[in-house]
């Protein structure tokens, strides 16, 4: 079992199961440990990007290629028009320059490619409610407000963010569905909530499928 931290591990299979295919190249950016690659069930050519050290070179026991270093460091080294399967799971809200990636990516892609990840939903109850009733935003070790994310979604912006860059956007889900705590708790308090803010603050993340 990996030592490493519990964000380099992706046992993720809620965001399998946007996958519609069965891929034949794949590049995984931030792959952490590899451990995603363990969940497709196809046989495939896989690489991984990871700039952790000690999980880059853990991910090197499961995946055909890893570079040790940044997406952006890596591009150039990638092949062009050479991936049917981009993932990017918990990854873009890393990224200093989110719009660089998206426009970027494509030229990587082959014909009839998808993308698939994750990333935070910013508009969780959670937030929301430390924000209005704490009158708080104090970054964390992890979660929402890592302290390492650059870059923060709404449902609405993260549409707008495809549809700027003419992505299809396929598939939209809600993960990680958990309920904040609210004192006194109360079932009736939790759903007026939602009445009242959006379906879309119940989850802790978007799950995406994106096509060219």
């Amino acid at each position: 079992m990996s030592d490493l931290p519990h964000y380099y591990q992706g046992n993720r299979p809620e965001i399998v199961a946007l996958i519609d295919q069965k891929p034949k190249r794949v590049l995984e950016i931030g792959c952490g440990d590899g451990s995603f690659r363990r969940l497709l069930d196809s046989e495939c050519e896989y690489w991984g990007i990871e700039p952790f050290p000690q999980a880059a070179e853990q991910a090197t026991a499961c995946l055909d290629k890893v570079f040790r270093t940044t997406y952006e460091e890596a591009y150039a080294d990638l092949p062009d028009a050479h991936f049917d399967l981009i993932i990017c799971n918990d990854v873009i809200e890393h990224f200093t320059d989110h719009d660089y990636f998206f426009a970027s990516i494509k030229q990587k892609m082959s014909s009839g490619a998808r993308i698939v990840g994750s990333v935070p939903n910013v508009r969780h109850l959670s937030n929301i409610l430390n924000l209005m009733l704490r009158k708080d935003w104090e970054y964390q070790d992890d979660g929402i407000l890592d302290s390492t994310h650059y870059r923060f979604f709404t449902e609405k912006s993260l549409k707008r963010t495809f549809a700027k860059h003419d992505y299809q956007l396929e598939a939209l889900q809600y993960l990680k569905i958990i309920k904040p705590r609210i004192h006194p708790p109360s079932r009736l308090g939790y759903n007026l909530l939602i009445l009242l803010l959006g379906k879309d603050t119940r989850p802790l993340q978007f799950g995406f499928r994106l096509g060219l």
